[in-house]
Parts: structure tokens; C-alpha cells; sequence
């Protein structure tokens, strides 16, 4: 019988479902104690996949913290998670590796070194950081195949066919993304998107703000530009077009699900053979792209990319 991987799930930062969701991926779910939550649009996308669509990953979340015990019992009892521990390094030799599932960037190296310095490898919410400093602190732990970090969007369900067949859009002159909240939390998941796509380099970043919303402007290599409108708080959108001489398409990207289960994938993949996922490269022009665009927003000019 194929042995499971154990690993710990770390939350919560406010509006983030993933410690929900990333565990009832890999674990199943129950119906009853998600009724008393309120993350009931969770539930409702796992009861539409199929049973075997659950559960079906070789790993299994077995231990939980967040800063709050009821809040860490509560999701153990939603994604039937055996063990909830009062402090996060009580997992470290109980556990093979550990989702960071809290989108504060802020706290992220905090929690991620004693787990990294015991060799444990780790899954941190997006974005990793903001901090070309802290960037660079983590490249020794990737490496050795310890860090993985992204937005789901990159396995999107929804640009399949893109990656499949790109060169049915000719060269493509500019893709256009539109995505609710704002650029440092969710303007990855565009950013990651578009690489997993194309092989680019950013070369430097315009930030447009408007009455009520911001438009980053990515220059790339082959005279490609990126736009990426992060809406605020009141729109939902996950809307993606490509712009070719041959082909225009737009996307709207809602199967959450199935972007999470493939990234879960990836990452139980790294743990086995310890080879990174994504390339040191493609994460790092990722990161460095992002804080890039929040210093062109705030300075109100066009400024380079410098690659970490």
C-alpha cells in the first residue's frame, strides 16, 4: 500500500479560505461542521466534484495551527484533520512537509525558517515576499528543494489549451488581466498565469492609477505587453485575454479547485524527488516583478525590473 505523506497546514490570514480548502483537497471534507462557517462557497465547489476527485493526492494534512485554537479545531473538524497542535514547530518531526496557507507576506520567513532549518520542505501562499532581501534569504532552501510558491493560477484548468497550443494565436501582442483586490495579494495570480505560459522577460513596469482602480503595464521581451488591472474589493474577477495575429481569446478563470489540487500535486511531487517545481528563474521574476509594480504605483513612473 502506497505510504501517504503527513504534512501540517499553517493559517489564517483574514479572507483567506485556504487552510480550508487546500486540506479538505487532500483530506475530504465534512458537510455539517462547513454549514457553521462561513466559507460556504468552498463547500459548495467541493460538492461538486466527484468523490474520487478528493482525498485522491498521496498526502494527507495532519496537523493544523492558526492563532487561534477554536479557529485551528474548526478547520480540523471541516477537513478532518487529526491533530491540532498550540504551536506550529510541535509539528516538526510528526510531519514531511508544510503549507504556509496565510497570504500575509509579512510573517511568511518568520514561519517558514524553523521548518526550512530542519529541512522540511515548504508550501507558502502567495505572494512569498515583497522583500528583495528576504528573496534572496530563501534561494539557498530552494536549492535544495525546500521552497515552492505560487499562485494556483498558474495550473489553471482554464489555459490548458493555451499551453497545449500556443501558436494557434500567432505572436501575441498583448494578453489583458483584470482581477479583483489588489496588486501585492492577487495581482499574482495573473502574473503567475501569464508565466506558465510564455517564457518572458519583464523588462520594466508603468502603474496607471484611475478613480477607483490601478493598471500595471508590463513591457516583455518580442514586444509583448501585459496589462493587469487589480479592481478593488467590489468587482470578481478572474478574466484573462490573449491578443494574437492569429487568434483573440478571452478567459474567465473560476475552477478553483482544480488549480489547487494540481498545485497541491506539484508540491507533493518536490517533496518526493526534492526537485523544485518551478524554476528559481520564473519564481524570482515572479516576486521581482511584484515588487517592481507596487514601487512604479507608488513613484508614478516606469521603472526597470531587476531580476533577483
Amino acid at each position: 500500500m502506497l505510504k501517504l505523506l503527513r504534512l501540517g497546514i499553517i493559517g489564517y490570514s483574514p479572507k483567506n479560505g485556504h487552510p480550508y480548502s487546500f486540506s479538505s483537497i487532500l483530506n475530504g471534507y465534512n458537510r455539517e461542521a462547513y454549514l457553521k462557517t462561513e466559507w460556504l462557497g468552498i463547500l459548495n465547489y467541493l460538492e461538486k466534484r466527484e468523490q474520487d476527485e478528493i482525498a485522491s493526492l498521496d498526502a494527507r494534512v495532519t496537523h493544523i495551527w492558526t492563532q487561534s485554537l477554536d479557529l485551528s479545531k474548526q478547520i480540523a473538524r471541516c477537513s478532518k484533520i487529526d491533530h491540532v497542535v498550540s504551536n506550529y514547530q510541535d509539528m516538526i518531526g510528526y510531519i514531511d512537509g508544510v503549507i504556509i496557507a496565510r497570504d500575509d507576506y509579512e510573517i511568511h520567513k518568520e514561519i517558514a525558517q524553523c521548518f526550512l532549518e530542519e529541512n522540511i520542505p515548504v508550501l507558502i501562499d502567495k505572494p512569498l515576499t515583497l522583500s528583495k532581501e528576504e528573496l534572496q534569504w530563501y534561494k539557498p532552501f530552494f536549492d535544495k528543494g525546500l521552497i515552492m510558491s505560487c499562485s494556483g493560477f498558474r495550473y489553471c484548468r482554464e489555459l490548458d489549451d493555451v499551453r497545449e497550443n500556443l501558436e494557434k494565436f500567432g505572436d501575441i501582442k498583448l494578453i489583458r488581466a483584470a482581477v479583483i483586490n489588489d496588486w501585492e495579494k492577487y495581482g499574482i495570480h495573473m502574473l503567475d498565469a501569464t508565466l506558465g505560459i510564455l517564457d518572458i522577460d519583464i523588462i520594466d513596469i508603468n502603474c496607471i492609477k484611475h478613480n477607483s482602480y490601478d493598471s500595471y503595464f508590463l513591457y516583455c521581451s518580442d514586444n509583448l505587453t501585459v496589462q493587469i488591472d487589480t479592481l478593488g474589493s467590489n468587482i470578481l474577477a478572474f478574466s484573462y485575454e490573449i491578443f494574437g495575429t492569429k487568434k483573440c481569446e478571452k478567459f474567465e478563470i473560476r475552477d478553483n479547485f482544480t488549480s489547487f489540487k494540481r498545485m497541491l500535486g506539484c508540491f507533493i511531487d518536490q517533496i518526493k524527488t526534492k526537485e523544485p517545481a518551478i524554476s528559481w528563474d520564473n519564481m524570482s521574476k515572479s516576486i521581482s516583478t511584484l515588487i517592481t509594480g507596487v514601487n512604479a504605483r507608488n513613484t508614478a513612473s516606469r521603472i526597470k525590473v531587476i531580476y533577483e
